[in-house]
């Protein structure tokens, strides 16, 4: 019985000491999360120079999606237009629609480019 008694009392105490250090990481992943809304301006990345310059042109709205869940659902979150190149891996775009995150990904036709925050 004493045993019982023991294993139970240091059982609920693992538990209690535990539960605060998931909450506070569960905290600190919200809020390192960006969310860039409506007139905010992002960088869109692509890897080929060339490619992506001719498929995609100035003024042009993209459909921006989010990838989720471990089968790798893409769903439509927003959209963004395409204002200008910047150097040779990104172009400079403005959301038209929606919220978006960071690694979100803009696309069209064969073309993907990831999110990023303007600087």
């Amino acid at each position: 019985m004493k045993n019982v008694f023991t294993i139970m009392t240091l059982l609920s105490l693992s538990i209690m000491l535990a539960l605060p250090v998931a909450c506070q990481a569960a905290d600190k992943k919200t809020k390192s999360e960006v969310v860039m809304k409506m007139g905010g301006k992002v960088h869109l990345f692509h890897s080929s120079n060339v490619a992506a310059q001719k498929e995609i042109a100035i003024s042009e709205v993209l459909p921006v999606y989010r990838i989720s869940g471990k089968a790798g659902q893409e769903k439509e979150v927003g959209a963004v237009k395409v204002l200008s190149f910047i150097g040779e891996h990104y172009f400079e775009a403005e959301i038209v629609k929606g919220e978006i995150k960071v690694g979100d990904i803009a696309k069209k036709d064969a073309a993907s480019l990831l999110v990023q925050p303007a600087k």
